[in-house]
């Protein structure tokens, strides 16, 4: 055989999936797995989209995208307090290619960066490719919040970046103002950056205070985005990345040596979602959220509250099995798919997703609370 690159060796297929394939050739099984909304795509983008391919929008757009959608983006940007051009706009095939791009772009080989545990594991996978190492810092024991004394611990001369993303994929915790002042004073003036995971920002349901709109930091930042969670738009396959300029003129370079562009029609969509409200989408969310922690309440399980995204991060520790056996244990025994703690760096929890119907999440609940009144009768 013949080497391959061997920063690939550490990349393992995501357990997210493999979780939600065991749970799918499982007959009968509820799934809670997959972070992607139910709820369809509002009308007027559809409706956009599809005078954009009646108008012929269907030939290849600038590597950075089409200018009316880097316009509006950089007045959303701006509106909400992040003040930004269009020239400091790329458009990207979902938030995973601006992550991609992003880390991409400003981690060298040996230089680490920052990811706060549990946390989305494609921070871990993008440093791997590009050489540089994952540092992690677990905030369990903080309150799911980010402390200066922590950060002291995991800061050395050779980090490069920190990746923050409130509300937190898979906790829903949004990052306190005390918690984004410690983040800012460990890299304010220092050659570190700031990757601001923000594809969960427009569904929160606390006040979320936000980094990105720091002018302190304007030079330090980069922020992704994705349209795929406010307003339903998973398969449509469109986001965002804003930064400093000089870093721009490298990235776009970078996104353009392996991506052409995003669709012009979808482009075009993405102008009207940006005018179209997500407060419909975000009130759905909320009542699920309330009624799943609810429900995990009077079963006596713990969680730290979810403030915002659709999930729930549920201590199971009380049950005296890893994270993994008890999911894998809970679709077989159960039919009800959660994705182990494990797969976000955190042992003795499971995520729940209440991203689905109000039936299907109505049967996971039931079945969660049979399953661990089974366990219990066990011990």
């Amino acid at each position: 055989m013949i080497p391959l690159n061997r920063n690939l060796a550490s990349l393992e297929r995501s357990a997210i999936r493999a979780y939600t394939d065991l749970a799918r050739q499982t007959p009968g099984c509820a799934m809670l797995t997959i972070g992607e909304p139910d709820l369809e795509t509002p009308v007027p983008i559809r409706q956009a989209a599809m005078a954009a391919l009646e108008d012929n929008q269907t030939h290849y757009a600038p590597n950075q995208g089409t200018p009316a959608l880097r316009r509006a983006i950089a007045e959303f940007e701006t509106r909400r307090g992040n003040p930004t051009t269009e020239d400091q706009v790329l458009v990207t095939i979902g938030a995973s290619h601006a992550l991609f791009t992003a880390l991409l772009g400003i981690l060298n080989p040996g230089e680490e960066v920052v990811i706060p545990t549990p946390g989305f594991g494609l921070y871990q996978s993008i440093a791997a490719i590009a050489g540089a190492k994952p540092v992690f810092l677990d905030v369990t024991k903080t309150g799911f919040q980010i402390t200066k004394e922590a950060l002291d611990g995991v800061i050395t001369p050779k980090t490069k970046a920190i990746v923050i993303n409130s509300p937190c994929n898979p906790t829903g915790v949004i990052l306190n103002k005390e918690s984004l002042a410690a983040v800012k004073a460990a890299i304010l003036g220092k050659p570190i950056f700031l990757v601001c995971d923000n594809v969960y920002h427009d569904l929160h349901y606390s006040p979320c205070p936000d980094l990105s709109c720091d002018p302190q930091l304007k030079d330090q930042l980069l922020l992704c985005q994705s349209f795929s969670k406010p307003w339903a738009m998973t398969g449509w396959r469109i986001g965002y990345l804003t930064c400093p300029q000089y870093v721009m003129e490298r990235l776009l370079l970078l996104s353009a040596a392996n991506i052409a562009a995003v669709p012009t029609f979808v482009q075009r969509a993405a102008v009207t979602a940006l005018k179209t409200p997500v407060e419909p989408m975000r009130e759905i969310y909320r009542r699920r959220r309330d009624y799943v922690t609810d429900r995990l309440h009077r079963m006596g399980l713990e969680f730290p509250q979810p403030e915002g995204a659709f999930y729930v991060f549920a201590d199971i520790r009380r049950f005296g099995m890893d994270s993994a056996t008890f999911c894998t244990r809970m679709i077989r025994e159960g039919k009800l798919a959660a994705v182990p703690g494990s797969c976000f760096g955190t042992e003795g929890y499971i995520r729940l997703s209440y991203c689905c119907s109000d039936a299907q999440l109505e049967i996971g609940m039931d079945r969660l609370e049979k399953f661990i009144t089974y366990l219990a009768s066990e011990k």
